[in-house]
């Protein structure tokens, strides 16, 4: 086989999507970054990643994504930041077959660079714990250290303090409106809330919590509160990250198909089972179980 050809190892890694069941600001930093409280959990649906080890060092993005300049990939960025890392490492070619929106709140991007981080860390052989990876991942974005550890979790800081959680795991509707949320100019709008009090899981249990996003994009994006409606007759409608996809959850399949049936023309719309164990740690595992 030809040095640079796809390997046996360049299939297809997924890159889950996430939902924040809740996100609250809690205070504003003096770098200007915002303290957070969230709860993190996985979908079972997102991107597929292809990797392709090479022998020349190079690291490069094979196809096109819409938007999305090679430099600005945040998977080729988390690739090359791991190689920079380590040294010596051999490269790579990268693929990614996108079905998350951007500028949907489902954490495309940081999944994407997150399942490059931990496949490569394996492909590649170099045996670095999860804090490391994390560690690295926490500098391309916030949301890339909760991909990289894999677990469904309460999150605190910018995102990047977890503890492992075991929310329950039904089936969900995301809802996609036609419009995309510039998380910057969200965060940066002047009537976001800010202060919001602190609260524990139990209180979360209890039923608070709620997205303090959700009145700054329904005013600067009428699809959304437009989404946020219609899914509100089918249940309890809640906003991921600062949006533009919302979600409801369903005890079964059978509802979420309902509902998916009487989606408004030019809305995107996927169901999916919520995860507290990501698919690509899943997947990992499986990998390792056969090599």
């Amino acid at each position: 086989m030809a040095a640079n050809r796809l390997t046996p190892e360049a299939r297809a890694w997924p890159a889950p999507a996430k939902i924040n069941l809740f996100l609250h600001i809690v205070g504003r930093r003096a770098d200007g970054y915002h303290n957070l409280q969230t709860v993190f959990q996985f979908l079972d649906h997102g991107d597929d990643v292809f990797i392709a080890p090479r022998r020349d060092g190079t690291i490069r993005r094979t196809g096109e994504i819409a938007g999305v300049a090679e430099a600005d990939d945040l998977s080729v960025r988390g690739a090359r930041a791991l190689q920079a890392r380590v040294g010596g490492t051999p490269g790579c070619d990268i693929r990614i077959e996108k079905r998350l929106p951007l500028g949907g709140g489902l954490g495309g991007g940081s999944s994407d660079a997150a399942t490059t981080l931990v496949v490569l860390n394996r492909l590649w052989d170099l045996q670095l714990a999860d804090d490391a990876l994390a560690e690295i991942g926490l500098k391309l974005g916030a949301d890339v250290p909760v991909f990289v550890r894999g677990f469904a979790a309460w999150g605190e800081g910018l995102g990047e303090r977890l503890q492992p959680v075991a929310p329950p795991e039904p089936w969900y509707l995301v809802v996609t409106p036609p419009c995309a949320v510039d998380t910057k100019a969200a965060f940066a709008a002047p009537e976001l809330s800010r202060n919001t009090p602190p609260i524990r899981w139990d209180d979360y249990l209890a039923g608070q919590g709620r997205n303090d996003f959700l009145p700054v994009v329904r005013k600067q994006h009428p699809q959304i509160a437009a989404a946020m409606e219609w899914l509100g007759t089918f249940g309890k409608p809640r906003l991921s990250g600062s949006g533009a996809s919302v979600f409801a959850d369903f005890s079964d399949r059978a509802g979420a198909d309902t509902a998916m049936r009487q989606l408004p023309k030019g809305w995107r719309a996927f169901i999916a089972r919520g995860r507290n164990r990501s698919p690509l740690h899943t997947a990992l595992e499986e990998y390792n179980s056969r090599a």
